[in-house]
């Protein structure tokens, strides 16, 4: 039966003292650069090196987050901290960036690596294609179901996020946030654009107002917990690095429990979950979650646990009919009208000051409440101060004593994985106070607030002996300081130097463009367009006789090998095995020179780099790449076009096959549209380099066409050629 890691987030000190005292098997946490949570407290070096000696102490794994894009300029920082956690022990650094993932695995063989979430693993092939590299496990993409996890026969650890919130776009894979302004949720900077309200526009009209359409409940999948036993999943993450410590704390001991098999009352348990955090609750698509499933259009925010009605206001007090307990100093939101408070002052029918209710109580009319609500309880006082004591944690260890007449005492200390021993004074013969058996073994098993427990200890000793209980004591304390220092000692590390070749072939002054209609496609073959992509594979067969014609392979398809064909455009990670060309997509996000070897190196043949890079940055990259690599970069700039800010598995806005779009708060309007199988959701308005300096600089361009008309094509295209020519 496979063993299943829990694993547990924690954003500062004490929320990882709360994960590791709760249960966590270990525990993910970020530094104070390259983490995708840059806005958590995170952890300086000294409190890494701290955190790490704690866990290993308790038998708790260290992973730490380097999941960002990196630039050019970065990247000598981030291999200095990969390092720094290398030699102060850290158990694996999980990585985002192909490039970084590449150059670590190369530089430090014997560093355990995982593939972020946000390299969107969503296929065999992308999987097998990190085992590949040397990537120890994969957190494998939150749009997929248990049932294809599960079908994905291959040697990589499989990490499956199974609580807390969800990102609405692909893996994280987002740019939302960046092209309404300058924070990457790809650099640990993301906005929260999905959790913002929109309203939904059809042929002019508005069906859906000022709603939260692209936010979604809470994942929580503790009723399906056997059938998560049941599977080959090696780790069971939960979100949160966000969150507070005592969040922390509870989902840490509550799926603990369920993992464990111990008696719990779910829905008691899921009640105080509520009183945490909750934006309600879904299976997500682990299980297969439908759009009222997944969804919650009403709010963005913690809700809390229903407890009760307002049944009369006024302007002091608010009259509550509760179903579930009150507390003073609980905290309470009204459901409707979105405001709350914590209950200072608590009163029953006689106006008399109460600790906690059960039915009728009063509470203060502390915001002008003006018509009756429900009311949800945001934060339960006792569930709390339980949740601030922390809970013992023992290490089982066994201890072995060899005493034999004439020879040293010879006492040995084991984890199980760990052994120290030590020797003491020869033991000599006693007639009148022998020490027993039981006597010696009481005297080593005190343990005291050591993290250790003997569950095994065994005595082999001659009779009639003399051994001080003074020795005893501090033998004991020095075999636990050896053992303590054993389990927490970092293990030597292995750097390799890395070289690099030339590898690709350059093209330059090409134009290539992505097109949706074959009117398009045919203006794009007038102008000589060098490439043109197209995710309609029927007008890629009518038209594939020209090597001009490439296919754009679908994003996230369970199945990247069943659909390339001659000549293809990528977006997700696998292995090209045969002699097909293969361009990668702007989804890809190339940051970095090291990237763009990579790739070429894994037989990509161009590469489109982010859009989220500016001018100055594409031109850094390219100087940087040609300063390593003694070579110009094989790459695409995005010059013209819609951006697909976001791909969302399903029919998440009920659409049809007609136009519609998204209007935010500032009256941007974003195209949106289903192809049968996926959400996309174009930006605002078209990425436009006109008037870039760097035109002149990059070696390939591309443009996006979407609803253009040849004529306006036309137009776009010779407008680039002044300046590209």
């Amino acid at each position: 039966m496979t063993k299943h890691e829990l694993l547990v987030p924690a954003g500062d000190m004490e929320s990882l003292h709360q994960a590791i005292f709760n249960g966590a098997d270990a525990v993910y946490l970020g530094c104070k650069m390259f983490g995708a949570r840059k806005f958590a407290k995170n952890f300086d070096n000294e409190e890494i090196v701290e955190a790490i000696k704690l866990a290993h102490l308790y038998g708790v794994k260290i992973y730490v987050t380097m999941n960002t894009l990196v630039k050019d300029d970065e990247v000598d920082a981030f291999l200095s901290q990969v390092e720094y956690l290398h030699k102060n022990g850290v158990d694996a650094i999980i990585i985002q960036d192909f490039g970084m993932l590449c150059l670590v695995r190369e530089k430090y063989p014997n560093l355990e690596v995982h593939a972020s979430t946000q390299a969107n693993t969503s296929s065999k092939e992308t999987a097998e294609l990190f085992y590949k590299l040397g990537v120890k496990r994969v957190v494998f993409s939150r749009e997929m179901t248990l049932d294809e996890i599960n079908s994905i026969d291959t040697p990589i650890e499989k990490e499956v996020f199974i609580h807390g919130a969800l990102c609405i776009c692909y893996s994280g894979c987002c740019l939302m946030s960046s092209m309404l302004g300058t924070r990457s949720g790809n650099r640990g900077e993301c906005a929260g654009s999905c959790r913002l309200k929109y309203s939904l526009e059809k042929d002019g009209s508005i069906i859906s107002k000022n709603k939260y359409l692209l936010s979604t409940k809470e994942l929580n999948s503790a009723p399906k917990m056997q059938e998560l036993l049941n599977s080959d999943i090696a780790s069971f993450k939960i979100e949160g690095r966000m969150k507070s410590p005592e969040y922390v704390g509870f989902i840490t001991r509550y799926y603990r429990n369920l993992i464990d098999g111990k008696p719990i009352n779910l829905e008691e348990e899921t009640d105080n979950l509520k009183t945490i955090f909750n934006r309600e609750f879904t299976k997500g698509n682990l299980f297969s979650a439908t759009k009222p499933e997944l969804m919650n259009p009403n709010t963005p925010n913690h809700i809390g646990l229903e407890i009760g009605k307002v049944i009369e206001v006024t302007p002091s007090k608010i009259k509550i009919k509760l179903s579930k307990p009150l507390n003073q100093h609980d905290a309470i939101r009204f459901l409707n009208s979105g405001k709350g408070f914590i209950v200072n002052f608590l009163y029953d029918k006689k106006d008399n000051l109460i600790n906690s209710a059960t039915d009728i109580c009063y509470v203060d009319n502390k915001v002008d409440l003006k018509e009756n609500d429900i009311v949800c309880k945001t934060q339960d006082i006792k569930l709390l101060t339980d949740l601030k004591k922390l809970p013992e944690r023992k290490v089982n260890i066994k201890i072995t004593v060899n005493a034999y007449i004439g020879k040293p005492l010879h006492i040995i200390m084991s984890d199980y994985l760990n052994e120290v021993e030590i020797f003491g004074q020869e033991v000599q013969s006693s007639i009148n106070a022998p020490i027993t058996n039981e006597r010696l073994k009481d005297q080593l098993e005190k343990l005291g607030e050591t993290p250790f427990i003997s569950t095994n200890t065994s005595i082999n000793m001659d009779n009639n002996i003399f051994i001080s209980i003074k020795e005893i004591n501090e033998l004991r304390r020095s075999l636990v300081e050896k053992l303590i220092q054993t389990r927490t000692t970092p293990k030597d590390i292995v750097t390799k130097n890395v070289t690099f070749k030339p590898i690709s072939n350059i093209l330059t002054n090409y134009r290539t463009a992505s097109i949706t209609t074959e009117e398009q496609l045919l203006t794009c073959l007038e102008l000589n367009i060098n490439r043109i992509y197209t995710e309609d594979e029927s007008l890629y067969e009518k038209y594939k006789s020209n090597s001009s014609i490439y296919y754009k392979i679908p994003r996230c398809t369970r199945n990247p090998k069943q659909h390339q064909k001659e000549r293809n455009l990528i977006s997700d990670y696998f292995i090209p095995n045969n002699s097909n060309t293969y361009i990668s997509d702007y989804p890809f996000n190339i940051y970095n020179s090291y990237t763009l070897y990579y790739l070429e190196k894994n037989n990509i043949l161009t590469n489109t780099i982010s859009v989220e890079l500016t001018e100055y940055e594409i031109s850094k990259l390219i100087e940087s790449y040609e300063s390593k690599f003694k070579q110009k970069p094989n790459i695409e700039v995005l010059v013209y076009g819609r951006v697909e800010n976001m791909l969302i598995k399903g029919n998440i806005l009920s659409l049809n096959n007609e136009s519609y779009n998204l209007i935010d708060f500032k009256n941007r309007v974003f195209p949106v549209y289903f192809d049968g199988v996926n959400t996309h959701i174009l930006n605002y308005e078209n990425l436009q380099l006109i008037d870039s300096n760097i035109l002149n600089s990059i070696p390939n361009i591309r443009f996006n066409f979407f609803n253009e008309s040849p004529a306006e094509v036309i137009r776009v295209v010779n407008n680039y050629n002044k300046i590209f020519f």
